[in-house]
């Protein structure tokens, strides 16, 4: 192996090595590959997505393939089996790489696909959540949150371990992938994570117990030919308790899907 650029060796004070491929496990290596990774695919005709950098999208005709890209994973699909085949193809020699068939499982999402149908979920994800707090054998409650409860930053209550309280939180933002009947109490829980009281904390373990009962709540994908785009949204007016402010919400369904 050639030495890295910079480094002298012994008795060769005149000599510079340059180091040609970015070594496994040093902080510049993921950047290297982002960049190795990306220069192949735009090489190949796929186009970047402008909002979202992990995302490619290659078109031939009216067939496309569409990847998406973690770090060296790569997850693809489209509307044609023989151009599926030939990037699999290339793409195994041109790396040393694995295919793993159907998609199951992949970051704490469960896919489960049926012909027509694709349903995504978290239970497992959600078990391990409940586990983690001690709360896998918890009363279940029907609701994410209590009627008419409002959540306040002076409510004169004991303070909580806060690193605990943000860890709750972000692991509960993480299951509103799949979950967007809790993304809007997991927003107003996660207003308290700098100075978090027991009623805060509270609020948050009331929505493990309401996933307990809805592990395998998800969202279901099933073949349409409705592709009209419609949009809902609703707002708070002045619902904050400490500032006034306003929160709204919103949904877009691509025919009968969320998107």
């Amino acid at each position: 192996m050639e030495q890295p650029q910079g480094y002298k060796v012994q008795g060769e004070e005149d000599k510079v090595y340059r180091l040609k491929k970015a070594l496994y496990g040093l902080k510049q290596a993921p950047q290297a590959w982002n960049n190795k990774i990306d220069k192949y695919l735009v090489e190949h005709r796929f186009l970047k997505s402008p909002s979202e950098s992990s995302l490619y999208v290659k078109m031939q005709g009216n067939h496309f393939l569409i990847l998406c890209l973690y770090v060296d994973d790569l997850i693809y699909t489209g509307n044609n089996s023989q151009m599926m085949e030939e990037f699999k193809k290339a793409m195994m020699q041109e790396y040393e790489m694995i295919d793993l068939g159907l998609m199951r499982y992949f970051l704490g999402m469960q896919v489960k696909q049926r012909p027509g149908q694709i349903f995504i979920s978290q239970e497992k994800y959600a078990d391990d959540l409940l586990k983690k707090f001690n709360m896998q054998d918890c009363k279940p409650l029907a609701t994410p949150m209590a009627m008419n409860e409002k959540l306040s930053k002076d409510d004169r209550q004991n303070k909580v371990d806060a690193i605990v309280y943000r860890s709750l939180v972000g692991l509960l933002i993480y299951l509103t992938n799949s979950r967007p009947d809790i993304i809007h109490v997991v927003s107003i829980v996660s207003r308290f994570i700098s100075n978090p009281s027991k009623a805060h904390f509270a609020a948050a373990k009331r929505i493990l117990r309401y996933v307990k009962c809805t592990k395998d709540f998800g969202i279901l994908y099933e073949a349409d030919r409705d592709f009209n785009l419609t949009g809902y949204t609703d707002s708070d007016w002045a619902g904050s308790t400490n500032d006034r402010k306003s929160t709204s919400g919103y949904v877009f369904l691509l025919g009968n899907k969320a998107i």
